[in-house]
Order: C-alpha cells, then sequence, then structure tokens
C-alpha cells in the first residue's frame, strides 16, 4: 500500500510540474507576440536562428538581446523547457523585448562555429535588423554570462548606434588581464592548459556532429522540427577524475576516444 501511495504521489508530482511548465507558455502567450525561430539574416547570407519574445502591441520597446553559443530551444527531445521562457516572461512583463539567438554554426542557426571567433559583423548585423523593426525603439542592451558575455566588449569596439547598455557577466576567455589577474585568456595559467575548459570542450564543440537542414528551411519547418528534435548530440558521460590525469594535456579529449573505460553509459 504504501508504494502505491509513493507511486501515486510521484505521478501527481510530475503531472503537476508539466502542468506548471504549460502555465509558463500560456502566461507568456498572454502578454507577449511570440516568434521563434526567426532567421535573422547576416550580410554574407548566414541566418541565425533567434527567438523573439515582445508585448503585444502596437508599441515600440527597448531590446535585451542575449547571443549565444549554448541551447536555448524551449524543447528537448520534446518536452517542454521553460527556462529562456520564464526570463522572456519576466522582460517582456518589464517593457521589454527580449531577443536571443544561437551563433553562427550553433544548433539552428545556419554557416560554421569558430569558438571566440565568429565573426563582429554578425553582433552589428544583428543590431542593424533589431533595430529597424517595428516594434523596436532602437536601442538594445546586452546580457549574458560566460561565453554569451565574450563577444560583447568586441561588438562594442564598433560602436553602433544602437547599443545602450551591456552586461557581460562572468567573461575571462576574451581578456587576458584585469587588474592584478593575468590569466593568458583565461584557457592557459603559466602555460598549462586550464582543465576546466578542455571538460567544457568536450560537451561545447560539438558543430561537427549536429547534422546540416536543406538551405533556405522555413520558419514553420523549424518550429515543427524544433518540438522533437533540438540539434543538442548526446556524448557518453566521462569519469573526469580519470579523464584528466590523461598526459600530455593536448591529447586528453583525442585519448577518450580510445578509452571506453571512461565512459559511463
Amino acid at each position: 500500500m504504501k508504494i502505491k501511495l509513493l507511486c501515486i504521489v510521484m505521478l501527481l508530482c510530475v503531472a503537476g510540474y508539466a502542468q506548471e511548465k504549460e502555465n509558463v507558455l500560456e502566461q507568456l502567450k498572454k502578454v507577449a507576440v511570440v516568434d521563434q525561430k526567426v532567421m535573422m539574416p547576416m550580410r554574407d547570407g548566414i541566418r541565425l536562428s533567434t527567438d523573439i519574445y515582445r508585448p503585444k502591441g502596437n508599441g515600440r520597446y527597448p531590446v535585451i538581446f542575449s547571443r549565444t553559443p549554448y541551447n536555448f530551444n524551449s524543447y528537448r527531445d520534446g518536452e517542454l523547457v521553460t527556462r529562456t521562457l520564464q526570463t522572456a516572461l519576466e522582460m517582456v512583463n518589464k517593457g521589454y523585448a527580449y531577443v536571443v539567438q544561437n551563433e553562427r554554426g550553433r544548433f539552428f542557426s545556419e554557416g560554421e562555429w569558430d569558438i571566440l571567433g565568429t565573426p563582429l559583423t554578425d553582433g552589428y548585423d544583428a543590431f542593424e535588423w533589431m533595430s529597424k523593426q517595428l516594434w523596436s525603439n532602437g536601442k538594445i542592451g546586452l546580457l549574458g554570462c560566460s561565453s554569451t558575455a565574450e563577444w560583447q566588449m568586441a561588438v562594442a569596439s564598433l560602436e553602433h548606434p544602437a547599443l545602450a547598455a551591456m552586461v557581460p557577466q562572468g567573461y575571462g576567455a576574451g581578456v587576458g588581464r584585469v587588474g592584478k589577474y593575468y590569466e593568458q585568456g583565461n584557457w592557459y595559467r603559466g602555460g598549462a592548459g586550464q582543465m576546466l575548459f578542455t571538460a567544457w570542450l568536450y560537451g561545447t564543440q560539438h558543430d561537427i556532429a549536429k547534422p546540416n537542414l536543406p538551405p533556405n528551411v522555413s520558419q514553420e519547418d523549424l518550429q515543427r522540427i524544433q518540438k522533437f528534435y533540438d540539434m543538442a548530440p548526446r556524448y557518453p558521460k566521462v569519469d573526469w577524475k580519470e579523464g584528466l590525469s590523461h598526459l600530455p594535456v593536448q591529447d586528453i579529449i583525442k585519448a577518450l576516444d580510445g578509452r571506453w573505460e571512461l565512459m559511463k553509459k
């Protein structure tokens, strides 16, 4: 009897959690225009996957823009994920348009990804596009942490007139010296590679593993595809305590291919 009651409670919790996620989306739809998988064009013809959430009505709003290499898709393996939706709801309720975009070559965005080397013109072109939309008041603020912050300082140097504010949180790989701290761009310290980034690369540098969609695939098709396929490959889990003990350091990831005892299914 106790096991049966426990199973019922667990099922109710799961159902309640699913309903809570659906409620976030419904709340957002009540106050916002939800425009997902807009393929924003860059000057070279590459299109970047962009989700736009803006207050309903004919107003013109300041834009909060987050450009990222990470997965912000609203569905993972067919299940609704609300982290981005919750942020969008908060921003829209405060009177902002919230725009989140994948860097070129990441997930649904076209092109080839180059870590920390993506063209600065992509940021500039995104400013151009957003500032000219009828729902934009021409002012853009940047928000993001870590890799989502790295490009902000560089694109600010291009001095686009629409850029009004920026919040680059926790950046470091693109900056060599901050005050007394000098970490060679946060990738090396004293000439030695930092282990954090070895593990990070294993789970992040997977652009070569993602499928290529047909050129000029429509927004409608992308919206359908995202509901059952989020473009994120699944790698075997690694026991990094053992994996990071390999020498030389530069060959750690290469060594993982042949040392399956490190992989935990």
